[in-house]
């Protein structure tokens, strides 16, 4: 039986949305990436005000890609950091980056913009993938635990 933990799970979706916050900030590509967007000085002000929601669903999607990407590191005995790294970068490469192209191919919009947007998730993935395996490390005392011991048991 393959177990995930929770909180692991959950801290992991909370660093996904605090990576994002900060790599559409200002102060690193939030900017450039209204500009490529085309957003107005309007709609910002309008998405304000959804901003909690916004959040909020994030961080769930985020828990969710955090949730397959625990049993990924299951199922491939991810144990050691360098293993959580290229775990982030395969999961990345494979489910995030090739569907993003379409917003360059069928959208029209700039590589600068995708590539702004793929490589937050870059290091979201990876950010995730290392806080799922040192979480789980500390719940299950060294790798992932697979005897059913744990918070949380899929399938229940």
């Amino acid at each position: 039986m393959i177990v995930v933990s929770f909180l692991p799970i959950l801290a992991a979706g909370i660093a996904s949305v605090l990576v994002s916050w900060a790599w559409y900030s200002p102060m690193l590509f939030g900017r450039v990436w209204m500009r490529l967007e085309n957003f107005t000085p309007e709609m910002v002000e309008r998405a304000k005000g959804r901003a909690l929601l916004m959040a909020a669903v994030g961080l769930l999607a985020s828990m969710l890609v955090a949730w397959v990407m625990s049993y990924v590191g299951i199922l491939l005995g991810v144990y050691d950091w360098l293993g959580a790294v290229e775990l982030g970068f395969w999961c990345w490469l494979g489910f995030a980056a090739p569907p993003m192209l379409g917003m360059v191919l069928w959208e029209q919009k700039p590589v600068r913009l995708y590539l702004i947007i793929a490589l937050n998730w870059l290091v979201a993935f990876i950010v995730m993938a290392l806080i799922l395996m040192l979480g789980s490390q500390l719940i299950s005392g060294g790798s992932y635990d697979t005897s059913g011991d744990a918070a949380y048991s899929a399938g229940e």
